[in-house]
C-alpha cells in the first residue's frame, strides 16, 4: 500500500512585536487628524509618519509610548 504524499505549507512571518499582551500597540504613531475618525468608524487604514500602515483601534493615552521614527519625523516638521 502506498501512503498519500504530504508537503509542508510556510506560514507567514507574523510580526508580534508590535503589541503587548493586553492588545495594546506597543508604540502610538503620527497620523494625520483627518484620517483618525474616519477609520475608526469606517475601518479605513491608516498610514503614519513612519509609513506604518494599520487601521485606529486604540486611542493614546497621555504618556503612552510613542514610535521613535514618528516622533522623530514630527519633531522636524515642526517650525523653530
Amino acid at each position: 500500500m502506498t501512503t498519500p504524499g504530504t508537503s509542508t505549507i510556510e506560514r507567514p512571518e507574523i510580526r508580534t512585536d508590535e503589541k503587548t499582551s493586553d492588545d495594546t500597540p506597543k508604540f502610538f504613531h503620527y497620523v494625520k487628524k483627518d484620517q483618525i475618525v474616519d477609520s475608526a468608524v469606517n475601518g479605513r487604514m491608516v498610514v503614519a509618519l513612519c509609513g506604518e500602515t494599520f487601521p485606529v483601534t486604540k486611542q493614546a493615552k497621555p504618556g503612552s509610548p510613542v514610535c521613535p521614527d514618528c516622533e522623530q519625523i514630527y519633531k522636524g516638521l515642526r517650525k523653530k
